[in-house]
């Protein structure tokens, strides 16, 4: 069975006791956020919100908390869906196993998008600020819908199977906002909507954009779906949620999800901005206000049951977290598949997800040679960084298979031991320099510049790591061995880069004068302690931090044919910049008041 709404699934998780009702009233600055990341933080159940103050509308969040609530939303068709994708990314698995597959391309077809002439379901009309103006973190911007679906078409093949539903925040006020009439929409560079704007920017033409709130939970979960080429949203969207997106025209042109809670319609207009933000983000820290497109509102829909559908982000862990296990989990192996010689690829989400990729190849160019050395994975690695949202990672350590058959993507501390254990580091790090980031991460020189490294490793063992410092192991500075040859080393805060190079020149002097064959890696921090304390802080701190091309460095350092490399440890200066974004912490006011909760 599939849900028909929002309200039904609801109900369902009521029912089997996958939900927590707040009768009383939660102001939603800040509270409704604070509550939810304290529920997330028990591995709570759904939280449904009945007295949203300042609005008539109850909210829920906290719906895909857990993967083993997601798996339970989706009990009937995951397994058929999984199936699906798999069939998309790979089709000659219907030639080698047709009676496994026989049913997905009936699936497919039985999933497409039914358009509804005749029995379109009633909406009521509202405004902006009768939603429930949510704010997250107390630096943000304004109110922020964080579970939309936005959805638009290409201008030159309109329709709804060419259409886009992303999931991009939206701000609903606050800032230069004409409150009611103009919203803004935030959405990184690698997005489909962005396609559809440059068309109809190349026209002259606004683009037609309507948002989605509420809805199947398959609606939302289609939004986030990194889906094969050829298998568009709403077809995932009806295969996964058992049901047909359903969807009709208003009588201005705009698309109407008939199943959605809310509907936001509105035009963008050929290079017509505002500044959007700040707005607390998933890498633990805000992203800053900068010029994003204006929406200008044309209606505000609603259902009758109308819930409000929400999230919060922050530093990972948080429900976003969860959402990206259910896509795994979807996903399985697509994305290998898609690239040939890569077993496994992990975007870590203790480290914000783009920052930090950890994947395994094959390295087959020189069988007959004694010593193996990276050469096809170095291969894999530009695949990798040309790929989708791939493409925006920062840091990327790939690592030979046949080195180690058990060797996991997901054990973090174990893939960096693998890794530092055998990297040749006069030869293995290969950068990239003035190119894209993720437009969240502002250890860059601007909004989506930066530079990336690819750590690649491959062979023997070349070092045993120390797994305890050395007696007479003194630098003055304080240090601590986070994992087995990662050092974390406390520096004064960071003023600016001259005066960075004289410090760590100091480092590396002194280091100079110890046996350094057990070390490879060493963090420069502001907090030496917090960094080591366990390894969601090693690699938050180091890879949020940083920019490779300015902030590597090592002792024994040289360039040779534009090639860089060292011949001691390593060195990555992760203390906090001037222009780096602010990070996210809580208000100690708001967390002692939803104490009243007892959560």
């Amino acid at each position: 069975m599939g849900y028909n709404n929002l309200a039904a699934c609801v109900a369902d998780l009521d029912k089997h006791g996958h939900l927590l009702r707040i009768k009383e009233e939660v102001d939603p600055y800040l509270e409704m956020a604070a509550i939810h990341m304290r529920v997330y933080d028990a591995q709570g159940p759904a939280i449904l919100f009945e007295k949203v103050k300042g609005s008539k509308f109850p909210a829920v969040s906290n719906l895909f908390g857990t993967l083993e609530r997601s798996k339970f939303m989706f009990r009937d068709s995951l397994e058929n869906v999984q199936q699906l994708v798999g069939l998309r990314s790979d089709p000659m698995k219907a030639l080698k196993n047709p009676l496994k597959y026989a049913g997905s391309g009936l699936l497919a077809v039985s999933a497409l998008p039914l358009k509804q002439n005749l029995f379109k379901p009633t909406f009521k009309k509202t405004t902006i600020s009768a939603l429930p103006q949510i704010v997250n973190w107390p630096m943000d911007g304004g109110p922020f819908i964080t579970m939309p679906q936005v959805y638009t078409e290409d201008i030159d093949k309109p329709g709804a199977l060419n259409g886009n539903l992303g999931m991009y925040r939206v701000q609903l006020a606050g800032n230069d906002y004409i409150q009611d009439k103009e919203i803004g929409l935030h959405y990184q560079i690698h997005r489909g909507i962005g396609v559809h704007q440059s068309k109809a920017n190349a026209k002259g033409q606004p683009l037609k954009v309507s948002i989605f709130v509420g809805g199947p939970p398959a609606h939302p979960l289609a939004a986030v779906m990194p889906l094969p080429e050829g298998l568009s949203e709403l077809t995932f969207a009806g295969a996964i949620g058992n049901r047909r997106f359903r969807y009709f025209y208003d009588e201005e042109g705009f698309c109407m999800s008939a199943d959605a809670d809310f509907i936001i319609t509105g035009t963008v207009y050929p290079h017509e901005n505002k500044p959007e933000g700040p707005f607390g983000d998933h890498l633990g820290y805000y992203s800053l206000t900068h010029p994003f497109p204006l929406m200008k509102v044309h209606n505000v829909y609603h259902r009758e049951d109308a819930i409000w559908s929400f999230t919060v982000v922050g530093r990972p862990p948080q429900e976003d977290t969860s959402f990206g296990a259910l896509i795994h989990e979807i996903t399985g192996a697509a994305i290998p598949q898609e690239i040939h010689g890569l077993k496994e690829v992990n975007a870590v989400d203790a480290a914000g997800v783009h920052p930090l990729l950890f994947a395994i190849g094959s390295e087959r160019y020189t069988p007959f040679l004694k010593e193996r050395r990276p050469q096809e994975i170095l291969t894999i690695a530009n695949h990798i960084l040309g790929k989708n949202q791939l493409s925006l990672a920062k840091y990327l350590f790939i690592a030979a298979r046949e080195d180690n058959e058990q060797l996991s993507t997901n054990n973090i501390a174990s893939f960096l031991k693998h890794i530092l254990e055998r990297i040749d580091l006069t030869r293995d790090l290969h950068f990239y320099t003035q190119t894209t980031i993720d437009t969240l991460d502002y250890s860059g020189e601007g909004l989506n510049s930066g530079s990336k490294v690819v750590f690649a490793a491959a062979g023997d063992v070349k070092r045993q790591l120390s797994t305890i410092l050395a007696a007479d192991f003194n630098l003055v500075y304080k240090s601590f061995l986070a994992l087995p040859g990662i050092l974390t080393l406390q520096l004064p805060a960071y003023v600016n880069a001259a005066s960075a190079k004289q410090e760590i020149d100091a480092v590396k002097t002194k280091l100079s004068f110890y046996p350094l064959d057990g070390i490879a890696l060493i963090v420069i921090c502001d907090d030496a302690a917090f960094t080591a304390q366990n390894v969601d802080n090693l690699v938050w701190v180091t890879f949020t931090r940083s920019n490779p091309a300015a902030d590597i460095d090592g002792v024994g350092s040289f360039t040779k044919n534009k090639h860089w490399g060292c011949t001691g440890p390593l060195l990555i200066d992760a203390r906090k910049k001037p222009h780096h974004a602010p990070e996210l912490i809580k208000d100690a006011a708001i967390e002692k008041q939803i104490d009243r909760f007892n959560l």
